[in-house]
């Protein structure tokens, strides 16, 4: 008998009675929903049921054939392995703050950790040892994370006219079929057969063809929309629980709690519908880029195998997985020196990473009156940032200084030794989670914005900056509409207007992302005292910098000479200026109907109104 949701019933009763066990001897605070693993059950290949899945081989064996070699005579190495290990996929089940994270989500909602660990380790989840859902029954060879034989089994859910014929086998023994990519929502070859994009390859190992799903951003989608089945989508658009102890009623991740929408942001931006031509920014051999795989692993030339006579292909994906994280390698090699990792290939990652969101997004800087006005252009294909949302961040930091080069104002400071951000006085771009009020009462816990993600089930914030293609509508339909911001249909930037002080010569402006922000990291170690998983990630975050935010572009801007309260030019803002000020038309009027009110629009919103007065008052000399 499969593990079908007819399985899951079958046990629900004993899965019931292992909350108490699963949630841990660490809570403080609250007490986990009474979920079971069948609250979690996602359709796709299932572990421990009548389908047998070969072993997933260790990365290592790849490494054999698939490590970087470079031929003397023709220059084109082999770009598979070295790259996948310096990146988040070979170290996605190695990363301790995913273990903080699974730790407090398993305290939240028996049994959540399932839902994580079929994507951070699919080879570990199909074969069993996920349970426990905390991770303790993973071995060495567990901590690859997404590997090479993970990847390379998985198996296009929708049958084609150019599947490999042992599909239609496969597929009629999965019950059910997913409807669509996401929640880890895989289908894996029960035998180890690799599968790739090349009709003309000969792998010494078994081998097919399928170039459509290989090349295709829905096998992404698989683990790049998360959603949370516990979760019922209502008709007002909010979120309610469903009974405990059953599958999902649709199964359909649109009917769930929305915790992820990369792929789905992807799929309502212009990347997705033909491709944009980015003039090489993304996709090494390509210009015009599209899928997932297309800037993430950019073509380039190389060979697939350092064995035999191999072609030098010019479409070769390099497997460097370029994301936004920078800084988890360094406690990762910390925390795993006997695995057998390469530092120098963990750096490399480092600086895919630095690269990627470097490229991630352009600055512009303008001057209007008082205000300097910074633009973001998103230039990816998702929201910028994207994916995971708790404690994942992006801001802009300015610093106006004099015609010495002295600072004599800043907005969105950032304290390295500290890790405090300061965010009252400018734009930081995330995403918030949070309860409602009958959610929150059944967890014991406080209404509102919190980190609680495995029961979150309201966005409280959502401000990231959309791609491409944008419209409200279309990122409404798959739950990545924002939320308190407005973005006109169309725009993929963003403005924002810092004052000027007076004796202002220059701004220079940057924008910063930061994998984890200290708040993030203190709940983490806050939410479960002394539970080594959360204890281990404090201590590393210290060690390494605190999450150490990188600089995503910058910009320096020598301004003109601006009116601030200045009506008369007479370098003083006084009586004179006052009796201009008088003769202004007050708003909100959305445009300036005097000329000459320029200068006392003080919050760059066209019109001259009461907090305008009240900052010409704030400015005023004598």
């Amino acid at each position: 008998m499969r593990r079908s949701a007819v399985y899951w019933l079958a046990i629900g009763c004993t899965l019931v009675a292992a909350v108490s066990v699963v949630a841990g001897a660490y809570r403080s605070s609250g007490r986990p929903l009474p979920t079971t693993l069948l609250d979690f059950f996602q359709p796709g290949s299932q572990p421990n049921g009548e389908v047998v899945y070969a072993e997933f081989i260790s990365s290592g064996n790849c490494k054999l054939c698939h490590e970087y070699q470079e031929d003397a005579a023709d220059a084109a190495p082999t770009v598979i392995y070295n790259p996948w290990q310096g990146s988040m996929m070979a170290q996605a089940a190695r990363d301790p703050l995913f273990y903080a994270c699974l730790a407090v989500a398993n305290a939240d909602a028996a049994f959540a950790g399932d839902l994580c660990l079929r994507c951070h380790t699919p080879g570990a989840w199909i074969s069993g040892r996920s349970e426990p859902p905390d991770g303790s029954a993973l071995t060495t060879a567990d901590r690859d994370g997404v590997n090479c034989s993970a990847c390379h089994r998985m198996v296009d859910p929708v049958l084609k006219p150019t599947s490999p014929f042992p599909d239609i086998t496969i597929l009629s023994n999965i019950d059910p079929l997913p409807i669509s990519p996401g929640g880890g929502n895989f289908i894996l070859d029960p035998s180890d057969r690799r599968r790739g994009p090349y009709e003309d390859a000969l792998p010494l190992h078994p081998w097919l063809p399928d170039s459509l799903y290989y090349q295709s951003a829905a096998l992404c989608g698989t683990c790049h929309d998360v959603s949370n089945p516990v979760y019922m989508r209502q008709e007002d658009g909010t979120y309610e629980l469903t009974l405990t102890n059953v599958v999902h009623p649709t199964a359909d991740k649109y009917d769930m709690f929305p915790v992820e929408r990369t792929y789905s942001e992807w799929l309502e931006s212009d990347f997705a519908d033909g491709g944009v031509d980015m003039g090489g920014r993304f996709g090494g051999n390509k210009t015009v880029v599209s899928t997932c795989q297309d800037c993430h692993m950019p073509d380039t030339s190389g060979k697939g195998c350092n064995v035999g006579d191999i072609p030098v292909r010019h479409d070769l994906a390099s497997h460097e997985f370029a994301g936004g994280n920078a800084w988890v390698q360094d406690m990762v090699l910390n925390l795993h020196p006997n695995d057998g990792l390469d530092p120098a290939l963990l750096g490399a990652g480092k600086a895919a990473a630095v690269s990627m969101l470097q490229r991630a997004c352009s600055l512009e800087v303008t001057q209007r009156g008082n205000h300097a006005i910074v633009r973001i252009i998103n230039e990816t294909g998702h929201k910028l940032p994207s994916g995971y949302p708790e404690g994942r961040r992006m801001w802009i930091h300015v610093e106006v200084r004099d015609d010495a080069l002295e600072v004599i104002e800043e907005y969105g400071a950032y304290d390295g030794v500290s890790a405090d951000l300061s965010t009252a006085d400018t734009k930081v771009y995330e995403a918030k989670l949070g309860l409602d009020e009958a959610v929150a009462e059944d967890a014991g816990l406080p209404p509102g914005e919190g980190f609680h993600f495995a029961i979150s089930n309201v966005v409280i914030k959502d401000n990231r900056i959309p791609p491409r293609g944008f419209t409200n509508e279309g990122f409404e339909a798959v739950q990545a509409g924002p939320v308190g911001a407005t973005y006109e249909d169309g725009q993929f930037w963003d403005d924002t207007a810092f004052r000027l002080p007076r004796g202002a010569d220059s701004v220079q402006v940057s924008v910063f992302y930061q994998t984890a922000s200290k708040e993030y990291i203190e709940f983490l170690h806050d939410a479960l005292p002394g539970n080594p998983p959360n204890e281990e990630l404090y201590l590393q975050w210290a060690l390494t910098g605190k999450s150490p935010p990188v600089e995503m572009a910058t910009q320096t801007f020598f301004l003109d000479p601006f009116p601030d309260g200045d009506a008369n030019g007479d370098m003083r803002t006084d009586l004179l200026d006052y009796q201009q000020l008088m003769t202004c038309e007050t708003g909100p009027l959305g445009v300036f109907v005097d000329a000459g009110c320029e200068p006392f629009d003080f919050d760059v919103d066209n019109d001259v109104d009461l907090r305008d007065q009240g900052e010409f008052q704030l400015a005023f000399t004598d």
